[in-house]
């Protein structure tokens, strides 16, 4: 006989074990609610606690593919949110839960900048946002949170280890107006970073509570590519207030900074809108405007999302070797077009963080 669809899937979410218990997703109780939808395809929720490890959602959805079935759709819910006495998993009610997430107030606005792939400039973008905020009067934090590949370091041109205080906290590093932290101050630079989930869950929570950040307007959190463990270990550890997708006019970056946004609007995480960077060539000479790659690549990925187009920000010459040292380009050369595009979607930004119930404003050109 044929196993039905829901047999199926119950027997690939069997035969994952979480180290965590040494049970498998089903007998561990991690797996409610699974059904077949009218398309054919699994749904499920899937209770994470912040203790498992984050990768379990990308194991359950390669063992689909290996399958050949469906991509399941997943609703992460934590057993220690309130849901908990009447949906939570049998095995998480004997072990107490960990702490839920906490409100960091001191830290103003979180925000989150990610990507679908590396190579877009990200880190460059989330440098020159934080500058161009501190610029702009605010009090600015800026957590690198680009486990494997910190660049933070570099772009600000600081390489000092921070200092611990009398409350056993670390004091972060500043350069121009903004204070930040990072691996890259911590660790060795040719460190290779070979670790798995927990311990960069762990890191990410030190970063936000173990550091003496003080009082800020906007904290910026500058996440590496893709949509792992320091993505879901950021939303499961405070509240952030909006995410930023940064893209690049090609087709391929477009599809993969699709699926860090999907990703945010799984965890409950607002995207706040997309920025496009490496948007065409403006000659600091004549002033022309000349598109490099495809263009459109931001504004059909604001479509399909369904959130502003923040800004677009022009390639241009020099800016590479500024952030190589440490200057960022809205500093070291302000009337430039990148410098100036930066800083009118700080503003823009700044303005979208304080209204996310509200119709977000569009940066159009």
């Amino acid at each position: 006989m044929t196993a039905t669809p829901l047999a199926r899937a119950r027997e690939v979410l069997a035969g994952i074990t979480n180290p965590r218990t040494g049970n498998d997703l089903i007998t561990a109780g991690m797996v409610a609610d699974l059904l077949i939808g009218e398309d054919g395809r699994p749904t499920f929720t899937f209770w994470l606690r912040r203790d498992d490890p984050a990768t379990l959602v990308r194991q359950i959805r390669a063992a689909f593919q290996t399958a050949e079935l469906p991509e399941p759709r997943i609703q992460i819910k934590d057993p220690a949110g309130p849901a908990q006495a009447t949906h939570g998993p049998p095995d998480a009610r004997p072990v107490p839960p960990p702490p839920p997430p906490v409100d960091l107030p001191n830290l103003g606005k979180v925000i989150a900048i990610s990507s679908g792939k590396g190579g877009v400039g990200k880190s460059t973008v989330a440098a020159n946002l934080a500058v161009a905020l501190a610029s702009q009067g605010h009090r600015v934090g800026l957590m690198d949170g680009d486990i494997y590949g910190p660049n933070i370091p570099r772009m600000f041109g600081v390489f000092e280890r921070p200092i611990v205080n009398a409350e056993r906290r670390m004091v972060p590093l500043q350069a121009y107006g903004v204070k930040l932290i990072s691996l890259g101050f911590i660790v060795e630079r040719d460190a290779p970073a070979i670790w798995r989930g927990p311990i960069i869950m762990k890191i990410v929570h030190q970063f936000l509570r173990d550091v003496e950040w003080g009082e800020l307007d906007y904290f910026l959190v500058d996440l590496p590519p893709g949509t792992g463990d320091a993505q879901l270990s950021l939303a499961q550890a405070t509240s952030v207030s909006g995410a930023l997708i940064i893209t690049t006019p090609q087709e391929l970056s477009v599809g993969d900074a699709l699926r860090g946004a999907k990703m945010f609007e799984r965890v409950n995480v607002p995207v706040l809108g997309i920025i496009e960077n490496m948007s065409g060539y403006t000659c600091p000479h004549c002033g022309t405007h000349t598109e490099l790659f495809p263009g459109g690549g931001g504004t059909r990925l604001s479509e399909e999302v369904g959130v502003p187009l923040l800004g677009k920000i022009p390639m241009q010459a020099g800016m590479a070797d500024l952030a190589d040292r440490g200057r960022p380009i809205v500093a070291a050369e302000p009337e430039s077009p990148a410098a100036r595009a930066l800083t009118e979607i700080a503003a823009v930004v700044a303005e979208a963080a304080g209204a996310l119930r509200g119709e977000l404003p569009i940066l159009r050109g």
